[in-house]
């Protein structure tokens, strides 16, 4: 009886009653160049997002050695800086953590293998982020252990669009 709770999504639960909201946009050409803010990006359907290092069939990114169909944009947790922060008492901007999208009130952990609305676009969360050295490398800061299971949500884009600071995101 546990297995079958525990195989069935609760109707309601945290995994599909959300709303939260983009926070920050971030994108880069090319690996080792730093993340630029800008106000909106541009989802291009099982590509990435146009001007981005992993857009898919440019890819200049740190792991385009290693292409996945699944990371063709990411999202991290505004929560988490706080949380690190709060924490490890480290510091860490939202162009920092190399993630595309930093939203708030958005439980990305909880979204493997669902899919959800950001803004008008819809993605499918294929996996959670791993941290790695390399962004200590780039940031100077020790921040690969305090981000183990909250280095944010790789996506794939099923349904293209520009998508906006301020855009809602929400389960599909």
């Amino acid at each position: 009886m546990l297995a079958t709770v525990l195989d069935a999504p609760a109707e309601g639960s945290v995994a599909t009653a959300f709303t939260g909201v983009v926070r920050f946009l971030h994108i880069t050409p090319r690996a080792f160049l730093p993340m630029r803010s800008v106000p909106e990006i541009t989802l291009v359907p099982g590509k990435g997002i146009e001007g981005d290092r992993y857009m898919i069939g440019r890819e200049e990114g740190f792991y385009s050695d290693r292409p996945e169909d699944g990371r063709q944009i990411t999202l991290f947790e505004i929560e988490t800086l706080v949380a690190l922060k709060r924490d490890a008492g480290i510091a860490l901007g939202p162009h920092e953590h190399r993630r595309n999208v930093t939203v708030e009130g958005v439980p990305l952990n909880h979204l493997v293998g669902r899919r959800f609305r950001l803004g008008a676009t819809l993605l499918e969360a294929t996996r959670l982020s791993v941290p790695c050295r390399h962004i200590e490398e780039i940031t100077g800061k020790a921040i690969f252990d305090p981000l183990i299971n909250r280095s944010g949500l790789n996506c794939r884009i099923l349904e293209g669009g520009i998508v906006r600071v301020g855009d809602l995101v929400r389960n599909a």
